[in-house]
C-alpha cells in the first residue's frame, strides 16, 4: 500500500536538510550499523546458501524497479497459456535461504522488522551483502526464489496457483519509465505488452470487487532558481500494472493460508465514522469535484495525480489506511476481520522479504500449504509474537515518515520566515476551529497553522510562515 514518498536529490549533500535529517536518524535511535556478529554470519551465509533443487533459470524473467535500486525482491515472468488466458510467474527472493533461525542475522531482522526509508537514505533490514547482493534479483546471476505460479483466465480471474523453491535468473532490470515508454511508442516486447494486459485486467477484478488503488504521488525536491522546491511526481500507469502483479501474489497468498488454517494476513478495518466526511471537506477545500452520489472508489479512478490538486487530494486520502495491522492464525481459527478493506480481499504480505520480516514467514506456511506439510517448527514458535514485531516497526517506519515530512518542509522554507503565501484550508479542528490545516499552492507543503478567529474551511486564504526550522522540524502558519 501506498507510503508518502520523499526524495533528496544528491546535489543536497551538504545542505541544512540533510544534517536535519542525521539528527532525525539519531534522535529516534535508529539502527545504523549492524554488529560484527550479524555481518560475520551473513558473510557465512552468503558463502554457503541452502539452494533449491528445482531449476527455472531457464525462463527470462526481468524486474521492475527504480533505477537507482538494488535490493531486488521480485522478478516476473509473463506468457500466454494454450487455450487462452495468462501465466504470471512471480519469483520472490528466498531470504530463508541465507538466515539461520536463531542466529544473529536472524535476531537482528526480528529487531528492525522493517527497511526504513529516509529521503537521503534507507536504513536496511538485512546487510547489504545479502539484501543488496547475494539475495537480490539482479541480472545475470542464480539466486534462490519462491516461485509462485499463477494462472489467470482471460478476464483476470485466478484459476489456479503454486508456489516452490527454484533457482532463478533475471535478465533484465527495468524501471518503470523505461517500461512505461516502451509501451506508448509499441516498442514494448511481448512480456511487457502482457505485464500492461494482465495488469488492465486485475484493476477491473479490482473494481469489481470494491477494491481501492491509490496512484500516491511522490513528493520530490527539485533545483528551482538557486533554491530547492517541492513538487509532486505522478506515478506511471506502469506503476499500477506492476503493483497489480504483487497485489495478485498477496490475494493468492492469503487464500492459500486461510485454506491452510495457519498464517499472518495484513488487515485493515472499514474506515472510522467522520473520516469520509473529512476527506470531503478536503476534496472541497481542493476544488475536487466529489458528487454526493458518486463512491470513494470511483471518485479515485477519475482523478489524476499530474493535476496538483489531485495530487494533493490523493495524499490526504492516505488517512483512511491507518489502522492497518497484521493478524496471526493457527489451526484453522481464522481471524476477524480477515479483510483488508482497501484490497477488499483477504490479503498478505509476501513479496517483499528483504525488506520486510513478515513477508520470509508467509511464504515458508504458503511453501507448506501447497506441499501438503507442515511449517518448520521455526516459523510456527515465531509466529505469534510476528504481529507485534511488525506493529513496531510500521510504528517507527510511520515516525519516520511523519518526521521526515516537517524536516523537508521546514528545510524548504527556511530562509522564507515572515512571507506570505495562497493556501487553501483543508481541516479545521472540530473542538478549535481557529487550529487547522493548510495546504499551499507552492509549495506543495501542508503544515499547521493557528490563527485567533475560525478559520474558513475550504476556502482560500492569505498565510505567513511562523515558524520553519529543520532543527525543530516543525513548520507553521498564520493568517496573514
Amino acid at each position: 500500500m501506498p507510503r508518502r514518498h520523499l526524495h533528496v536529490p544528491p546535489t543536497a549533500e551538504a545542505t541544512p536538510l540533510r544534517a536535519a535529517l542525521r539528527e532525525l536518524r539519531a534522535s529516534l535511535d535508529v539502527p545504523q550499523d549492524f554488529p560484527p556478529e550479524v555481518l560475520a554470519e551473513t558473510e557465512a551465509a552468503v558463502r554457503e546458501p541452502r539452494l533449491p533443487e528445482a531449476d527455472a533459470t531457464d525462463l527470462p524473467f526481468f524486474t521492475i524497479d527504480p533505477p537507482t535500486s538494488t535490493d531486488l525482491d521480485q522478478a516476473m515472468h509473463l506468457s500466454r497459456r494454450d487455450g487462452g488466458g495468462y501465466r504470471v510467474r512471480y519469483a520472490i527472493a528466498d531470504v530463508a535461504a541465507f538466515v539461520t533461525p536463531g542466529g544473529a542475522l536472524d535476531r537482528e531482522a526480528h529487531s528492525r522488522a522493517v527497511t526504513l526509508y529516509f529521503p537521503d537514505e534507507k536504513v536496511p533490514l538485512h546487510p547489504p551483502l545479502l539484501s543488496e547482493g547475494a539475495a537480490s534479483l539482479l541480472p545475470d546471476q542464480d539466486v534462490p526464489a519462491l516461485l509462485w505460479t499463477i494462472d489467470l483466465d482471460a478476464d483476470g480471474h485466478r484459476t489456479a496457483v503454486d508456489v516452490h523453491r527454484a533457482l532463478v535468473r533475471s535478465r533484465a532490470k527495468l524501471d518503470y519509465e523505461g517500461v512505461q515508454k516502451a509501451v506508448d511508442t509499441g516498442t514494448a516486447e511481448e512480456p511487457l505488452t502482457l505485464l500492461r494486459d494482465i495488469g488492465l485486467l486485475r484493476e477491473q477484478r479490482e473494481v469489481a470487487r470494491g477494491g481501492i488503488s491509490l496512484n500516491v504521488p511522490e513528493q520530490e525536491i527539485v533545483e528551482r532558481d538557486n533554491h530547492y522546491a517541492l513538487t509532486y511526481r505522478a506515478p506511471r500507469p506502469a506503476d499500477a500494472w506492476n503493483a497489480q502483479i504483487s497485489l495478485l501474489t498477496g490475494i493468492a497468498a492469503a487464500d492459500l493460508m486461510i485454506e491452510y488454517g495457519t498464517g499472518i494476513l495484513r488487515t485493515l478495518p472499514a474506515a472510522p465514522d467522520g473520516a469520509v466526511g473529512r476527506l470531503r471537506r478536503a476534496a472541497t477545500a481542493l476544488h475536487v469535484d466529489w458528487p454526493h452520489h458518486v463512491p470513494y472508489a470511483d471518485l479515485l479512478r477519475a482523478l489524476d495525480p499530474r493535476e496538483p490538486n489531485h495530487a494533493a487530494f490523493l495524499q490526504e486520502c492516505t488517512t483512511l489506511l491507518r489502522g492497518a495491522g497484521y493478524t496471526e492464525f493457527t489451526g484453522g481459527e481464522l481471524p476477524e476481520p480477515r479483510v483488508h478493506s482497501a484490497v477488499a480481499a483477504a490479503y498478505t504480505h509476501c513479496t517483499a522479504p528483504l525488506r520486510r520480516l513478515a513477508d520470509r514467514y508467509a511464504g515458508e506456511i504458503c511453501l507448506a500449504a501447497c506441499a501438503g506439510g507442515d511449517p518448520p517448527p521455526w516459523v510456527l514458535d515465531a509466529l505469534p509474537e510476528l504481529p507485534k514485531e511488525m506493529a513496531d516497526g510500521t510504528r517507527r517506519g510511520n515516525t519516520v515518515e511523519r518526521e521526515c515530512v516537517d524536516i523537508v518542509e521546514a528545510a524548504l522554507l527556511r530562509d522564507r520566515v515572515g512571507e506570505t503565501f495562497d493556501a487553501i484550508v483543508i481541516d479545521v479542528k472540530e473542538q478549535e476551529p481557529a487550529v487547522g490545516t493548510v495546504h499551499l499552492e507552492d509549495p506543495a507543503v501542508v503544515a499547521r497553522i493557528e490563527g485567533t478567529t475560525d478559520l474558513p474551511l475550504g476556502e482560500r486564504l492569505r498565510v505567513r510562515l511562523t515558524q520553519a526550522d529543520p532543527g525543530a522540524a516543525k513548520v507553521r502558519f498564520a493568517p496573514a
